[in-house]
């Protein structure tokens, strides 16, 4: 991003979309939310950012601003397809750094580790797809080499607390339907990431991290009829949001408001561990990663505790003995980077497969049997929150369709059981003018809770290119992009149209 001054820095964006049918899967997602499922959509953008210079040992600070118009938004009543908000705030937040050290409040866009963001699917528990948390967050966004290690061992890592701000879209997205919201939901992330390697002596580096989030606290709601009699105030369930629950956020324990005997750690717990090898050659970057998604003690460490005792003894520990999961599900990847051919500059291939989800059978120890099996994880989906979404798009990959899809009013991930085949190219055609393609292939089995008679398959394409105006040229700080998507299949139906979008750089 150029600028006339080297603090404040700016870009102006309009953007339009036409379509027939809804939207097309690439050109709604990984957008950081900022899209609608409309066949004919428009906004205008403006970002702002005051960026003090970066001092290693001093303090420096950015204050951003990035506000969003809308020109069709979501109305009162039920209709999927709108934006939801006539006005977004789509980032607003002030940051202040010293040395490697970081504190941010506010929302703001983060891209997905160990990926690359432009031609990915998408992380799986932090990726890009939807709006911005607010938040409080504190970083180690730089790699930090470990002391005595030589560097090389580096680390880098963070941890946030904030509250979602999609409460109002959630109340009039099951407006009418009977079914139940949540507002005031608290939201908690934290990461950690170790890099093994140095490459200025030896051109492979391994990084293995761990990712994981929750949300807890609020309150759920219900609509009851059809019209604005339904339970809100004193006749909602408060979930627990005391100190303790903040801490059970942080290191998973404790029980949800509505549970009883069995209790499972408090709140809508997720995560994924992620590792990548990277190979850095003269003229080129391989690199190999793996994202496991888990929702909790079963699919985190494929392993769970079976050895409770029978009759009367069925809540007590009597045996060393573990139930073993099969480590099936997840996210892997391939990554090339060509840096002497610029006409293909980067690819990537990608395989998901999320059907196994800990097995088919949830079964908690009883007087009358003691076998304990935690399948049935549910990804993404919650019994009392709203599921690993923000504004309607999931958090993580939006190959789990997100609720926003959705026909029925019901806030909740329907196809979260699939196999996907996924990749990616781009590069330069010629100066100023870049191209990206994609194409997804996805299979669907519904999720344990609502199975389909039988899978649904879709096909996904995007081809966009972007022309960055010459730097002679009166236009030079213009870049236009036109893009084209395309869905078939019964999963997300037929669906095909372009993107126009026009940005200017202050």
């Amino acid at each position: 991003m150029s600028a006339k001054n080297d603090k404040v820095t700016g870009t102006m964006e309009f953007q339009a979309s036409g379509c027939e049918g809804q939207t097309p899967l690439w050109l709604n997602a990984n957008k950081y939310g900022l899209s609608c499922l409309s066949n004919a959509n428009a906004y205008a953008r403006g970002m702002m950012y005051y960026d003090d210079e970066y001092k290693p040992w001093g303090v420096s600070y950015t204050i951003g601003s990035d506000l969003v118009l809308p020109l069709r938004y979501w109305h009162r009543g039920y209709n999927e397809s709108e934006y939801r908000s006539s006005i977004i705030m789509q980032q607003l937040y002030a940051e202040v750094r010293w040395h490697k050290g970081t504190i941010t409040i506010g929302a703001k866009q983060y891209p997905a580790e160990l990926r690359d963001n432009l031609l990915s699917s998408g992380a799986q528990t932090f990726g890009i797809n939807a709006r911005p948390v607010p938040q409080g967050r504190l970083a180690m966004a730089d790699w930090w080499s470990i002391p005595r290690t030589n560097d090389w061992l580096a680390f880098k890592g963070h941890i946030a607390y904030g509250i979602m701000s999609d409460a109002d879209w959630e109340e009039a997205f099951v407006y009418t339907s009977g079914n139940s919201y949540n507002r005031w939901t608290r939201y908690h992330e934290k990461a950690g990431y170790l890099r093994i390697g140095k490459e200025e002596k030896f051109p492979l580096t391994l990084t293995i991290g761990l990712e994981m989030g929750a949300e807890f606290g609020g309150s759920l709601y219900n609509y009851h009829g059809t019209d604005e009699n339904h339970f809100r105030g004193s006749s909602g369930m408060k979930l627990k949001s005391d100190i303790r629950s903040y801490w059970n956020a942080f290191v998973p324990g404790g029980g949800d408001t509505n549970e009883t005997e069995f209790q499972n750690a408090e709140g809508n717990q997720v995560g994924s561990w992620l590792a990548r090898l990277n190979w850095e050659g003269e003229n080129y970057t391989i690199g190999l990663y793996y994202d496991h998604f888990f929702e909790d003690h079963s699919s985190m460490f494929l392993l769970d505790y079976n050895g409770y005792g029978e009759g009367d003894q069925w809540r007590e520990k009597k045996e060393l003995k573990f139930f073993a999961y099969n480590p099936v599900d997840g996210q892997w990847g391939l990554d090339i980077r060509l840096k002497n051919f610029p006409w293909l500059e980067a690819m990537t291939l990608e395989f998901m497969n999320t059907k196994y989800q800990s097995g088919p059978v949830y079964h908690d120890r009883n007087s009358g049997n003691s076998d304990h099996l935690g399948g049935i994880d549910d990804y993404y989906n919650h019994s009392t929150l709203p599921g690993w979404q923000h504004w309607g798009q999931a958090i993580g990959n939006p190959l789990y369709r997100s609720p926003q899809y959705n026909k029925d009013g019901y806030i909740r991930f329907e196809h979260n059981r699939f196999i996907a085949l996924h990749g990616g190219v781009r590069g330069h055609i010629t100066k100023g003018l870049d191209y990206r393609m994609l194409y997804t292939w996805q299979k669907s089995f519904g999720s344990y809770h609502k199975p389909i008679a039988r899978p649904v398959e879709n096909t996904s394409v995007l081809v966009e290119m972007t022309y960055q105006m010459p730097e002679n040229s009166f236009l030079r700080n213009f870049i236009v992009r036109a893009a084209y998507g395309m869905d078939k299949g019964d999963l997300m139906g037929d669906n095909k149209g372009l993107q126009i979008t026009v940005q200017y750089k202050l």
